[in-house]
């Protein structure tokens, strides 16, 4: 009976510590290595801004605890630890790439997104017609990609276009 609850024991704590879920700080993306660099599961990166010169790209990830959680759930959080961390600095932000897991989302390979982005200044005008051109295109990259579907990009871009 004792070796049983030990047992038991053992296996609640591998599975509470292998389903973590991971959220490092945002860090300067020249001193640090990207996570899915030499992972068991690749992911899937796509462009989504040129880099503007002279300025610092960060890097943020993100991993879900378990495979149940989406990889648009995590995307988000990543999209707003960018931005925060933007708006702690007076600025905005200007995601440069993303990379994401690949489906199937099971025995570890839990979903999971980094985005490197910079912290640039903020468009004369809020909203505006150049902003909004450089948002819609980066869903459109993500609806290309898979990374996201037709209907989360026909929502995203209402919301954008100011129609919802």
């Amino acid at each position: 009976m004792e070796k049983q609850a030990a047992f038991f024991a053992l296996i609640a704590a591998t599975v509470a510590l292998g389903g973590c879920a991971s959220y490092p700080p945002v860090a300067p993306a020249d001193s640090t290595k990207s996570r899915f660099e030499g992972a068991t599961f690749s992911g899937e990166t796509v462009v989504l801004g040129r880099p503007v010169p002279n300025e610092e790209t960060y890097r943020v990830f993100r991993q879900a605890a378990t495979g149940y959680i989406s990889v648009a759930t995590v995307r988000d959080n990543v999209e707003e630890t960018a931005t925060k961390q933007c708006e702690r600095l007076g600025k905005a932000v200007h995601p440069v790439r993303e990379t994401a897991s690949k489906p199937p989302h099971i025995l570890g390979n839990f979903p999971r997104v980094e985005w490197t982005f910079q912290c640039v200044d903020k468009p004369s005008g809020p909203g505006s017609q150049s902003e909004r051109l450089d948002q819609i295109e980066r869903l459109k990259k993500l609806l290309d990609s898979g990374a996201i579907t037709r209907v989360e990009y026909d929502r995203e871009k209402a919301r954008i276009l100011g129609m919802q």
